[in-house]
């Protein structure tokens, strides 16, 4: 498979909005406080480990499965509440980092969208939508996290 010179670029463009996600779930979850949000993110940084691997093989010519782009579509955690109204620094710290890795997802599910309409190679493109749709859902969980913890508004 041969991919443009526009395919490749935007394949490096993918890539390095997924190491930026690696780089920032991981760093969050070390820095979270409440265990939920530092499980939520461990498990979205290897999604995102997922998303990586397949652009890299995309890039070395493989061509990809339909359903390939990271795990499969998971069941959405459900969360229990560890923070009420009333701020504490816990909260101001969780908060924070849930609000960054949301602003994340949406530029990553907005490359996406844009790269998807690019591609000529029809199962790269499944693939791309699938990705797309996996960074979807990481920021549904983020917003179901904030909302139940009073940190949406």
């Amino acid at each position: 498979m041969q991919l443009s010179q526009k395919e490749t670029e935007l394949l490096k463009d993918m890539k390095n909005a997924e190491k930026l996600c690696i780089d920032k779930y991981s760093k969050a979850a070390e820095e979270a406080c409440d265990p939920q949000l530092k499980q939520l993110c461990i498990h979205i940084a290897q999604v995102e480990q997922g998303h990586l691997d397949t652009l890299t093989k995309i890039e070395n010519g493989q061509n990809p499965s339909s359903n390939s782009g990271g795990q499969q579509t998971q069941q959405q955690p459900s969360f229990t509440e560890c923070y009420g109204p009333a701020d504490s620094e816990e909260k101001k710290r969780d908060s924070f980092l849930a609000s960054d890795l949301l602003t994340t997802e949406k530029h990553a599910s907005h490359l996406y969208d844009t790269c998807v309409f690019e591609f000529k190679d029809d199962n790269i493109r499944q693939t791309i939508n699938h990705i797309q749709k996996e960074e979807q859902e990481h920021g549904k969980q983020l917003y179901d996290y904030m909302q139940k913890n009073s940190m949406y508004s």
